[in-house]
């Protein structure tokens, strides 16, 4: 994959340091790409070299991810809203296109009900299913796929791993997503992660942002919204009835099911997955 990164920048909000990928041309119509986790980075490459010809499109690690400090400072949704509005207001942008991907996806919609006169289109990439009540039903569909995809001895890993993490062990987290991951990437092309990826992983970001997000209230339908919305799902993706409340929420969006495809489309149906995000940012142009 032949990419070139623009830039690489460090921003400050407060008290945190966000990490930032500058990629492509100086072209003013941007695309932010939102990470899934929450506390677990990806650059999503594939995803900007789809992009990056015909927009800026900006990576970032997210607070407490990676390179991006968060000494002392909080994991409430409001924090991640100004995250967002920071990175807008360092790049001089009213407004922009959201591409979030799993927990990055629900990051997208409570930023886009936050501050809907910022977004130009909304893709929601497999996205989690939503906040408050809601949330707590998707970390119980993401559990049961990870046991029913994970051996015997796997599944104990992952729970003591789950657990060690909880009270604060970044290795503990790191044995635990290498597990989770090679659940997702099963029955599928053989992924190579290399291990300075889970090094990334640190359980602060983990366990406060997953707090605040079941405290967060319960987003509002997106009803008749300015901007175009394309949800999506592998045909064999981790969420299961909960997906039902999101889809609800976006009466409008154009939704589609990508087959032979899991939870990180693409790398499992790269081939439809791009169709689908070509076409639909080259109606954006």
């Amino acid at each position: 994959m032949n990419l070139i990164v623009q830039n690489t920048e460090f921003i400050k909000n407060g008290e945190t340091t966000l990490n930032l990928k500058i990629y492509s041309n100086e072209n003013p119509e941007t695309v932010i790409l939102l990470h899934g986790g929450p506390g677990v980075p990806d650059d999503m490459l594939e995803v900007v070299e789809q992009l990056k010809d015909r927009y800026r499109v900006i990576t970032f690690e997210q607070r407490g991810v990676g390179l991006s400090e968060c000494n002392g400072c909080g994991y409430k949704m409001e924090d991640y809203i100004s995250d967002i509005d920071a990175i807008s207001e360092y790049l001089k942008i009213d407004s922009f296109h959201l591409f979030g991907h799993s927990w990055g996806g629900l990051y997208a919609q409570i930023y886009a009900e936050a501050r809907p006169e910022k977004i130009k289109s909304l893709f929601l990439c497999s996205p989690s299913s939503g906040t408050n009540e809601t949330w707590k039903k998707t970390e119980k569909e993401v559990m049961q796929f990870n046991k029913k995809n994970a051996s015997n001895k796997e599944w104990a890993i992952m729970g003591w791993s789950s657990l060690l993490g909880m009270f604060g062990s970044d290795k503990a987290y790191q044995k635990m997503f290498k597990l989770v991951l090679k659940n997702y990437h099963k029955n599928y092309s053989e992924v190579k992660i290399e291990d300075t990826f889970f090094k990334k992983i640190h359980s602060e970001p983990v366990n406060k942002t997953r707090k605040e997000i079941v405290k967060y209230k319960f987003l509002t339908e997106f009803n008749k919204p300015d901007y175009p919305i394309m949800i999506s799902y592998g045909e064999n993706d981790i969420y299961g009835e909960s997906r039902n409340e999101l889809l609800k929420r976006f009466p409008t969006a154009r939704v589609e099911t990508i087959e032979k495809c899991g939870h990180i489309a693409w790398k499992h149906n790269p081939s439809e997955f791009n169709k689908l995000l070509n076409e639909f940012y080259t109606e954006r142009k």
